[in-house]
Formats: structure tokens, C-alpha cells, sequence
């Protein structure tokens, strides 16, 4: 699927906007430590599988016009593929990752010597933080989870450091241990979510701020079905997610349906596979104009 052109939209009028990822073959990836409810590390987990579906992943990126990056694996580090971790990066500025478990933390300093190596304005984070598993940015907020992963104090950090309002959800539920894997943004103004995997007060914030958000049933949350990628128009999310698929079909989505059950027994899905990068500087018909992403007639700088 090849995502149309800026004047082409689908019938809802939904057209998606190309996106720049960075992204990390999963080459030593394998479960060896549980540092979360979906790790075992008796069942273990094949490495060659994981590659296959790592790169149906990103062949789904490329199809769509997405650009990829990718930075090298580092042996002794298998969670490293969950490149969304590594790093928020929005407006062209990096906030680095400070790890919760000593298994990933050198994660952090691998991934923002990457940046540092692009030429990107970079800040090591003074508090706990697994990037974007915490972080999620819409257009006019960023979304940061705490409770497991992130400190609050980071969300704080965050915010200072790219001048965006960051809005603190509570977690609850240990099988979502990061936002990401309890929501995701449909666009820039609305996103899906699993209510029970919230504090109450945080399900009162995400209903004040999303009344018409996609609200998923636990059946769905529980094969990471929100831990899914959507440009605008086309989402890419795991296939087991049958009842999310349909919703989001009937709200006009266009869904790539991926299997990444082998990336799954690590508590992984499309989105921990996938970190953002937003330059904050769009060029289109020789102009630039600030944003973050832009529309497939144009070229991300």
C-alpha cells in the first residue's frame, strides 16, 4: 500500500502525512531476563522469527512512504530493537532515555550518541525515562505515562527542554507498563486507548481532553493492539487486534495488519519497535514551514 498524494484523502477525508523512524534490527534479540509480566524467559523467544517480522515492519514503513532510518544493534542488549524507548524526539530536539532496569541501560547512551552523531541538539535526561514507551506527541500536547517506567519528574524535564505542555497519566496495570502500550494517537487531535489500564483520575483527563476517542476492549489491549502506528490515515497495528481493526475501519482508518507475536514475548509491538523522529522543518514546493511532518507531496528535512 503506497499512502496517496497531498490532494488525495479517503472518503472520511483522512490523509496521512510521511513520517522519518529509526528503527534496530533485532539481531541478538532474545529473552533472557523478565523485567515485565509478558517476559519469560524459560519459553524464550527465536531470533531468526523476530528478524522476519521486524522486516515485514519496516517494509510496511517503506511501502507507505515512510522513511527509515536504522542504528546498529549492540550485542548484549536484545531489548535494543525497541527503538521507541530510546529516545522523544520532537521539533528536531532529542530528550534522552534514562533506563528503570540495569538489563537496558545502556540502551539510553546508545541511542542518543546516535543523535549526537546526526547533529542533533541533544539533552541527557537527569531523571528516569524510557522515551517514547512514556512519551506520545500530538499537535497541540505531548502525553507522558508514569507508574512504572518514568518518573514524574521527567515529564517535567521533558517539558522544559521542548517547550511543549506535557499531560501526566497515571498506569496501573503492569501488563501496560508503558503509555505506549495502552495508547496511541490517531492524529495529531485524537487517539485509542484502554481505559483499565488508567488511574481513574487519568481516565477522567483522557475523557475531558478525547470525547470521541477509540475506547479498546481488554481483549484487544491484550495482544498490544494499541501499541499501533497511525500517520493520520493508515495504521499499522498487530493483526490479532480483530475488534480494534474494525473500529478503526469504521472510522474511516485504512489498517495494515502485521504479526509480531515472536517481538510480542518481550512485551514489544509495532510501535516499541518505532521511535519517531520530528525535525520541526518541513520543506514543500521549495518552502519551509514548521510541523513536524509533512503531508506525501513534500519531503521531510
Amino acid at each position: 500500500m503506497t499512502i496517496a498524494p497531498e490532494s488525495a484523502a479517503t472518503e472520511s477525508g483522512r490523509t496521512g502525512t510521511a513520517r522519518h523512524f529509526l528503527m534496530c534490527r533485532p539481531e541478538f534479540f532474545t529473552v533472557s531476563y523478565s523485567i515485565n509480566p509478558w517476559m519469560r524467559p524459560e519459553k524464550g523467544a527465536d531470533t531468526a522469527t523476530a528478524l522476519r517480522q521486524w522486516e515485514s515492519l519496516r517494509q510496511a514503513y517503506e511501502s507507505l512512504g515512510h522513511r527509515v532510518s536504522l542504528i546498529d544493534p549492540v550485542e548484549g542488549l536484545p531489548d535494543m530493537v525497541f527503538a521507541a524507548n530510546g529516545a522523544l524526539v520532537v521539533d528536531g530536539r532529542v530528550y534522552g532515555a534514562r533506563f528503570a532496569h540495569p538489563e537496558r541501560a545502556a540502551e539510553g547512551p546508545a541511542y542518543l550518541r546516535w543523535f549526537v552523531e546526526q547533529g542533533y541538539e541533544t539533552l541527557e535526561a537527569s531523571f528516569t525515562n524510557e522515551g517514547e514507551g512514556d512519551y506520545l506527541t500530538l499537535d497541540e500536547m505531548i502525553l507522558a505515562g508514569t507508574g512504572f517506567r518514568t518518573d514524574v519528574a521527567a515529564h517535567m524535564e521533558a517539558q522544559e527542554f521542548l517547550g511543549r505542555p506535557v499531560v501526566t497519566l497515571r498506569l496501573v496495570d503492569p501488563r501496560y507498563y508503558h503509555l505506549d502500550t495502552a495508547l496511541f494517537p490517531l492524529d495529531g487531535r485524537n487517539v485509542a486507548y484502554y481505559p483499565e489500564a488508567f488511574s481513574e483520575g487519568s481516565r477522567r483527563v483522557l475523557r475531558r481532553l478525547f470525547p470521541d476517542a477509540v475506547v479498546a476492549t481488554s481483549a484487544d489491549a491484550e495482544v498490544l493492539g494499541l501499541n499501533a502506528v497511525s500517520d493520520g490515515r493508515n495504521v499499522v497495528v498487530n493483526a490479532e487486534a480483530t475488534g480494534l481493526v474494525l473500529e478503526l475501519k469504521r472510522r474511516g482508518f485504512e489498517v495494515v495488519p502485521v504479526d509480531l507475536s515472536e517481538l510480542r514475548k518481550a512485551g514489544g509491538g509495532p510501535k516499541c519497535c518505532t521511535l519517531e523522529i520530528r525535525t520541526g522543518e518541513i520543506r514543500t514546493g521549495g518552502e519551509i514551514r514548521t510541523g513536524g511532518e509533512i503531508r506525501m507531496s513534500g519531503e521531510i528535512r
